[in-house]
């Protein structure tokens, strides 16, 4: 089968690729398409270091395949989005409902592929960019047939991330004002999840100034090119402020312009040993920075949640798909992508 590994050096698309079958508490999914995110990218350049040769992609829908024993929730034929927490369901952590804060799902990759007798490492438990993956029946969640896959590819990463957390994480509530830094595919879910929870300013910011229609499309009532000119629609700062870029001058831009009592949270990935400050004395206003991993999200809950948004009109999800690729493209696809030329590229097989 296809597929797309990274071997440490170069990535390729590869035609006999293999993947084992689901075992107790598995589900064999045939991907149908996959959203091409930055993660993906970070593992190629370095940004997020990963055991290699390793299967990417991390955000994908297909039609279950097979199920192994004990898997009662899907079955062959059903739509589902993936997600990338293979939680376990049973530790402290998942008992609270922080599945994401479960140890189980953090750093213990496995390896259900093969190519010529060799293992490959699973990204994100995930591996999307492959016709066919094993996922924990846990990240198998079924969505309706009538949203279309490539739609619903982008659900289990992008948009539990951006619209998590702001709706979990940050629980941004009505009339507050939320400023978004960097508007890729995270940035616009962090946006529309603003305009889901009622913010009453949702000020947005990236360079390119060519992401201003979509960016108000998905609910910014302004757009900057700059965070210069933020003081001038938030004089007193920012409620909430995500910023979703991964450079630490951003995050220190985050942080200076909130207001009392807010809240900085951060999305984007700068490399493992980046390091920011900030003004100490500037915390005692209740200022907050958080951390946030995939939204803080559970996914079982949060994914068919998102999948009733869409279906109201109320998510947006074919807007974030800007173009498709058949896998054999993943070099334009990723080049595209990394020059901000779409918001999301989607992987089709």
């Amino acid at each position: 089968m296809r597929g797309v590994i990274f071997d440490g050096k170069q990535t390729q698309v590869v035609d006999d690729l293999e993947v084992r079958e689901p075992g107790f508490g598995e589900v064999r999914v045939a991907v149908s398409a996959a959203g091409l995110c930055h993660s993906d990218l970070s593992v190629v350049d370095g940004t997020i270091p990963f055991p290699v040769p390793v299967v990417l992609g991390h955000e994908g829908a297909g039609v279950v395949e097979s199920v192994g024993a004990g898997v009662t929730h899907v079955r062959p034929g059903d739509h589902v989005a993936l997600s990338t927490l293979a939680n376990c369901g049973a530790c402290a952590e998942c008992d609270r409902g922080r599945p994401t804060m479960c140890r189980e799902a953090i750093g213990m990759p496995r390896q259900p592929f093969a190519r010529g007798g060799r293992p490959l490492y699973q990204f994100a438990s995930n591996s999307a960019f492959a016709e066919r993956t094993v996922v924990k029946a846990v990240q198998a969640v079924r969505i309706p047939k009538d949203i279309p896959l490539p739609s619903a590819a982008l659900i289990g990463c992008g948009v539990v991330t951006g619209v998590g957390a702001v709706l979990n994480r940050a629980r941004v509530d009505h009339g507050e004002s939320v400023l978004v830094i960097g508007t890729g595919g995270i940035g616009l879910n962090v946006i529309q999840g603003a305009r889901i929870a009622g913010a009453l300013r949702i000020v947005a910011v990236d360079s390119n100034p060519a992401k201003e229609t979509v960016a108000r499309r998905f609910g910014a009532t302004h757009f900057l090119t700059s965070t210069e000119a933020v003081g001038e629609i938030l004089p007193t700062g920012a409620d909430h402020a995500f910023e979703c870029v991964g450079r630490v001058e951003l995050i220190r831009r985050a942080i200076d312009l909130l207001d009392r009592h807010g809240q900085a949270v951060l999305l984007g990935v700068p490399p493992a040993t980046a390091e920011a400050s900030f003004l100490v004395s500037a915390m005692y206003l209740d200022k907050s920075i958080l951390g946030c991993r995939y939204g803080s999200s559970r996914p079982q809950r949060d994914i068919a949640l998102y999948a009733d948004l869409y279906r109201e009109g109320r998510l947006l999800l074919d807007e974030l798909v800007t173009r498709t690729y058949p896998v054999e493209d993943f070099d334009k696809a990723a080049q595209d992508a990394h020059e901000g030329r779409v918001a999301r590229a989607v992987l089709t097989f």
